[in-house]
């Protein structure tokens, strides 16, 4: 645009520039064309009387209001606003007023680019042959119709009989001799022209590669905001691979090159930027879009691996087994549905071969054993996957490891190790390298020591970010870029405003010193500018994956001095004691609520402040010839550096047992080797006192991958951990498909759609009548009935606001309305099997799917029409309740009321009955009430024993039996056996700020405590009390903690059935 109007001098400025107002009237006034670069999706009012040209006319001149300014306006005046959103949604009046331009390069038209890219490489004399015959073919046309014009224009102006007229006949024999030779050039360029795409096209295939890769990379903005690459960026990785790719005689070999060290290349580029949880990501739709580009996987196939079975009703064939999952089920009938030719006698052959299928599925990869079917190697790799997704959906995210190194190679599941030195010789002075961090990392130290080694040590300058410190910045950009320093912003996502005027001092510096480089650390955030982040070079810093690595890390931080400052001869094992501990915290958030309900950004500042903390009380403790003081270290430690980032009771109770499990003088008991750890295969414990170097040989020795029962988390964590990456992934993909056209089947999308709302449409109840119940409950009502008409009050808003929006979506599909952004977003949640954003808002929280989620709807219902029709329910289902803790509240209530309680001293007790089902139950309790919908995680229920018992490998979750809750004054409240274990809405458990957390229940156990909480045998903890031998002082703190039993952040969690067992 800006070449286009070059020769008015084109104005630009943007909507943040505070004089942008005063430089429009100008060019309004004097007509120079203006344009505003980098619009949002805001757009400023200001602008609309220009944007509708609501030009008038006034004593002869025509004026136009800007703001509340009249200013002349000049026809020649021009107006474009320049996006770099790649789908901004703007209202639809501004479509109205202005002529939108999607110029958002295509697959074709980058194809095509990227084609002139490779023939520049491989045959430049070939391709600007091409130019030069696309100029001389566009200069004869050109000609041909100047002849045209000149002949009609002759023509028009001659008078009397032409052919009298020698100079108008002498005009049409040269005209028709010219337009005859550049006739015969057109027809010798078009010859040309075919052979010259003839030969272009035998390297297409690497542009299409390309071109494909481009749009995977760019997908990535999609899953974070923050993964943004420009079309710029790209190309040079592009030409690189174009340069290192090896050199064949034979073409189809070189294109193989070519096609391979890009597809590298670009993996490793997207990588260096992306968050460890996305790589596989980005690699598995890399490796789908390639091999769906030569129809190896149809969409059909990949929409059911994504979504599985939408339906909302249930199959009619009956389970045959109760060992696969109910949805597992569901999803393998639909299977045969879908792809008859291939899996319609599945579900017989199942039923035929219950053992063999049973046996299968209960190994521990059934992913690398062939399926117990006939035909099973004939079965594509994609196709292997859609089938092991209906059986084992914790062995899915292994299986798509292994379905890319089949389909790809190795390299494309291990991505590259960040490599300081090659970042900084990748970055140039005019882009910025942003440190995109996560809890737990900080590169700060690791650039200074870049700095040292590439001799800048002394031209490196930090600035952490925080209010006032704008101007400070600019000054010191500027400073640095003359002068050739490095210059490093840290935690530039607290003035995320500001950053635009960054990007603007950044496009400002047109020649930087070659030495200048600009470091920038930001959290991932959502409106980090986008100027700023597609001209960057991005690197994802995250804390090392696993024990091993984490502690090498720190230990490589660690001198032999730091490790011989303290005379304590007991300093260096408690070092590596805390590393341990250190990389324990750490790791665990890799499992998500398991194994902390709020993620903390445990980091390296506060492993090098406890180092110290212990440095400095054993020190004083062997000066003074003391004992070690373990109870200050644990507090100080535990409850002040560590524990001062806990903000969840249950989280601080988990690190309490860590600090008794890993400090005490059990560690240096002789009689018995203390283990972290340890079973036939490995041994994690405190290597002999000694050097540096010992410490990091024990590091060496331990295996790369750690299993959750180091960590005291049950084997099964993992099973959780893979199964919820599993879905995560599924999530992520559908927003990477597109969601236009049609759903890969017979139906398009907008058919589909409008078939599911009818259906859900269908099935909505009518509405309570609260008047009508409130006059036939009268004034004297319970607290208890309070709740119910709060419950249907609230449940009556959701049918209408489902009624209202499927209705208008119905209309919209119809074209009788336009689609405006929330019913878009309904149609896409349908469309993907999904509960829509404003539906939820009205509704329990869940993580159920539609389908299931309209199951649980009608479910809710019923329970409240019988509440209405027959009275308080025997047994409440508490997940069927919008807000199950108001419930319990008005409980509590009702019995204070009776009994004469005050209500802030009494409280809730909880028993496990023997009940299995609600039609057990005879008669309501004389205190309290049942309540049904829990399941436990993290553990088992023993009917038999009444306790709770160890979970069975490969069970997540058990449904607790029917749990009796009865109020109490807490004053005849008293402990004994028992576990205080939170209650949560779903397994996502409860937020930062406590939402989530409905009660705690208290469940009988015939272990200690400890067991439940940490990693400790029971049978050493008996030995510990009995005091056995005289080295036994502190006998409370912990030793081993071989074969126990912790899931979770407070050991097990009961959580309400809002979703189906299976997604717990």
């Amino acid at each position: 645009m800006a070449a286009q109007e070059q020769a008015l001098s084109t104005q630009v400025s943007s909507f943040n520039d505070p004089d942008f107002l005063k430089q429009l009237e100008m060019a309004i006034k004097f007509g120079i064309p203006f344009l505003f670069q980098d619009v949002d999706e805001y757009i400023d009012p200001v602008i609309d009387n220009v944007l509708e040209k609501n030009v008038n006319g006034a004593e002869g001149r025509q004026v136009i209001m800007l703001g509340d300014k009249e200013v002349e306006y000049d026809p020649n005046f021009k107006l474009y606003l320049n996006t770099k959103l790649a789908n901004p949604e703007y209202n639809p009046s501004v479509f109205g007023k202005s002529m939108v331009i999607n110029y958002t390069v295509t697959l074709d038209g980058l194809e095509d680019q990227l084609l002139s890219v490779i023939m520049c490489f491989e045959k430049k004399e070939l391709e600007e042959q091409r130019e030069h015959l696309i100029k001389e073919t566009s200069d004869n046309k050109k000609l041909l119709k100047n002849l045209s014009d000149s002949l009609l224009r002759e023509l028009a102006t001659s008078s009397g009989n032409m052919l009298d007229n020698t100079e108008l006949v002498d005009t049409l024999e040269e005209t028709k001799s010219k337009a005859a030779e550049v006739f015969e050039k057109l027809k010798l360029a078009q010859k040309t022209a075919v052979d010259i795409d003839t030969l272009r096209n035998r390297y297409r295939p690497a542009a299409k590669r390309g071109a494909i890769l481009f749009f995977v990379l760019t997908e990535m903005a999609l899953v974070n905001s923050m993964y943004q690459f420009s079309l710029a960026s790209y190309l040079e990785v592009f030409d690189y691979s174009l340069r290192k790719s090896l050199p064949d005689p034979n073409l189809s070999q070189r294109l193989n090159n070519i096609m391979s060290t890009l597809t590298y290349s670009v993996y490793n580029y997207g990588c260096t930027g992306l968050f460890e949880r996305h790589k596989l990501l980005f690699s598995f739709n890399m490796t789908i879009k390639i091999e769906q580009a030569v129809k190896g996987v149809p969409q059909e196939e990949l929409e059911f691996f994504i979504k599985g079975n939408l339906s909302l009703e249930k199959s009619q064939r009956k389970k045959p087994c109760d060992w696969l999952p109910d949805q597992g089920w569901e999803d393998l009938v639909k299977l045969a549905e879908l792809f008859p030719e291939r899996f319609s006698s599945l579900p017989d052959a199942i039923e035929r071969n219950l053992f063999e299928w049973k046996s299968w599925y209960d190994l521990d990869g059934p992913e690398q054993v062939p399926f117990p079917m006939k035909d099973a190697d004939t079965l594509s790799a994609f196709q292997q996957l859609l089938l092991l997704r209906c059986f084992r959906v914790d062995r899915v995210y292994r299986a798509v490891t292994d379905y890319i190194t089949f389909t790809m190679d190795e390299k494309y599941v291990q991505p590259p190790v960040i490599d300081f030195d090659a970042i900084y010789e990748q970055s140039t002075p005019f882009s910025p390298i942003i440190f995109i961090l996560s809890p737990g990392s900080d590169p700060a130290n690791d650039l200074m020591k870049l700095a040292e080694r590439s001799g800048f040590g002394e031209k490196f300058q930090f600035l952490a970010m925080g209010q006032g410190q704008e101007k400070v910045v600019l000054r010191l950009l500027e400073r640095a870029a003359a002068h050739g320093h490095w210059l490093m912003l840290q935690n530039c996502h607290l003035l995320v405003k500001w950053l635009k005027e960054l990007e603007k001092s950044l496009e400002r510096i047109k020649k930087p010193n070659p030495n200048f480089r600009l470091w920038i650390t930001t959290n991932p955030i959502d409106n980090f500018p986008i100027g700023i982040l597609q001209k960057s070079l991005k690197v994802v810093t995250e804390p090392p994956n696993g024990l091993k690595l984490n502690m090498r890390a720190t230990y490589s931080k660690i001198s032999q001095e730091n490790l011989t400052t303290c005379p304590h001869p007991a300093f260096r094992s408690l070092v590596y004691v805390l590393s341990f501990c250190h990389a324990v915290v750490q790791e665990r958030r890799k499992y998500g609520k398991i194994g902390w309900n709020v993620p903390y950004d445990f980091n390296e500042s506060d492993f090098l402040v406890c180092m110290k903390i212990l440095d400095t009380y054993l020190t004083r403790s062997y000066n003074q010839g003391e004992n070690v003081p373990w109870e200050s270290l644990k507090y100080l430690i535990g409850e002040v550096m560590y524990g001062g980032r806990v903000i969840d009771s249950f989280d601080r109770r988990i690190l309490t047992s860590y600090m008794d499990e890993y400090f005490g003088d059990f560690l240096f008991y002789t009689y018995r080797q203390f283990h972290f750890f340890n079973n036939k295969d490995v041994d994690y414990k405190i290597p002999p006192h000694g050097t540096k170097k010992i410490y990091v040989e024990e590091i060496e020795s331990l295996p790369l991958a750690n299993t959750p029962e180091v960590m005291g988390l049950h084997s099964n964590a993992e099973i959780g951990y893979y199964t919820q990456a599993a879905k995560d992934m599924w999530g992520h993909l559908i927003d990477l498909q597109p969601q236009t056209g049609d759903t890969g089947g017979n139906i398009s999308r907008d058919d589909y759609i409008c078939q599911v709302a009818q259906d859900i449409q269908g099935k909505l109840p009518t509405l309570f009548d609260l008047d009508v119940l409130r006059k036939t409950l009268g004034l004297d009502i319970s607290p208890t009935t309070v709740v119910l008409l709060q419950e249907l009050e609230r449940f009556n808003k959701l049918v209408v606001r489902m009624q209202r929006s499927l209705a208008e979506l119905q209309r919209a599909l119809a074209g009788e309305v336009g689609m405006s952004s929330e019913l878009d977003e309904v149609a896409r949640a349908l469309f993907n099997g999904q509960i829509p954003a404003i539906w939820k808002k009205l509704a329990p929280d869940t993580l159920k799917s539609l389908g299931n989620w309209m199951s649980h709807f009608k479910r809710r219902y019923e329970q409240y029409s019988d509440w209405v029709d027959k009275g308080e329910p025997k047994v409440m289902w508490l997940s069927g309740l919008h807000i199950p803790e108001s419930y319990l509240t008005a409980m509590v209530q009702a019995a204070c009321r009776k009994n004469g309680w005050p209500l802030d001293l009494s409280t809730l007790y909880t028993e496990v009955t023997q009940y299995r089902s609600e039609d057990e139950v005879t008669d309501t309790p004389r205190k309290g009430c049942f309540v049904s919908g829990l399941y436990l995680e993290g553990a088992d229920w023993d009917m038999e024993n009444s306790c709770l018992v160890k979970s069975q490998p490969k069970v997540l979750v058990v449904q607790l039996p029917i749990l009796e809750v009865i109020p109490i004054e807490s004053s005849n409240l008293s402990f004994q056996n028992t576990l205080r274990t939170p209650v949560y809405t779903t397994s996502l458990r409860r937020n930062a700020m406590g939402v989530g957390l409905v009660f705690e229940a208290d469940l009988f156990t015939t272990k200690h405590i400890s067991h439940w909480l940490g990693k400790e045998r029971g049978e050493e903890k008996e030995r510990r009390r009995r005091g056995e031998g005289e080295e036994r002082r502190g006998t409370e703190h912990r030793n081993t903690h071989k074969n126990t039993l912790y899931n979770g952040s407070a050991g097990p969690e009961v959580i309400m059935q809002l979703r189906r067992r299976r997604y717990l």
